[in-house]
């Protein structure tokens, strides 16, 4: 049997809803095989005083050659990277092992407010991540900060924001519109020439942890099985918008998005 297979390099979320947990849920719905390669863990809580621990460069980097060496992904992903030292290190083995299918998901700020991507290494990301990128998945809060430019606050200024993006070397820009207020729930997917919006309804929820690791993985997974860019962020959009819809609540704050609301829905 063969089977596609991604892998997904980013940070742990202990509690489960986000990073590469997120990451692995959705490969497994999307029915291909996941990988993964920690670059920190992520654990926030009220009783140590430190809750993101990242990775020893040597480990990162020993997790990628292994899915490289025995596994073999069609597609990978980037999410939390944090550190500049680490986004050199990825970014050198992405061109070493001259892979094709890169999404990037500039992961910077989490759902809890945690800072996941350093000050300083934000430059970094720009020159040598976005550049092997095949696409990058920004929300609007990411894609104000990589062009150091205010937030977007209509479609109209997020395709804007999309065209400069594309001027930093990805051969596609979605930037998700999920916060975009007074508006659908509405993304821009721009690849150079071509501007497409997608939009979806607008789901009244604050259980949305998740919710960009799940459509960045979606994206990958698909990518993974061959299908094409558009194709690949369609079907990524219907599942995160299923798995908000269907979004877990556990009476403490934020909740989870639902990686198996899609599976179940079309049943």
């Amino acid at each position: 049997m063969s089977i596609s297979r991604v892998l997904t390099i980013a940070g742990s979320a202990a509690q489960g809803s986000a990073g590469i947990q997120a990451d692995l849920k959705t490969f497994q719905e999307l029915d291909v095989y996941g990988m993964s390669a920690i670059t920190a863990i992520v654990a926030n809580n009220s009783k140590t005083d430190k809750g993101i621990f990242t990775q020893p460069l040597e480990a990162v980097e020993a997790q990628i050659h292994a899915s490289f060496e025995h596994v073999g992904p069609h597609a990978l992903k980037t999410g939390m990277l944090f550190t500049e030292e680490i986004i050199q290190a990825v970014s050198g083995l992405i061109k070493d092992y001259k892979i094709k299918n890169v999404v990037v998901d500039p992961v910077m700020i989490g759902k809890m407010g945690s800072q996941l991507l350093k000050d300083e290494a934000i430059e970094a990301l720009t020159q040598q991540v976005l550049p092997a990128a095949l696409i990058i998945t920004p929300n609007l809060k990411e894609a104000a900060r990589l062009l150091n430019t205010p937030v977007p606050d209509s479609p109209e200024m997020m395709k804007h924001a999309a065209r400069e993006l594309h001027k930093l070397g990805p051969k596609y820009i979605l930037i998700k519109g999920g916060s975009l207020q007074d508006y659908p729930a509405v993304d821009v997917l721009f690849d150079g020439e071509r501007m497409i919006e997608l939009e979806s309804k607008r789901i009244d929820t604050i259980h949305t942890s998740g919710a960009g690791c799940t459509y960045s993985a979606a994206i990958t997974a698909e990518l993974a099985k061959g299908k094409s860019v558009e194709e690949a962020v369609r079907t990524a959009k219907a599942f995160v918008t299923e798995a908000i819809e269907q979004a877990l609540s556990f009476d403490r704050g934020i909740g989870s998005t639902y990686h198996a609301a899609y599976r179940k829905r079309e049943r």
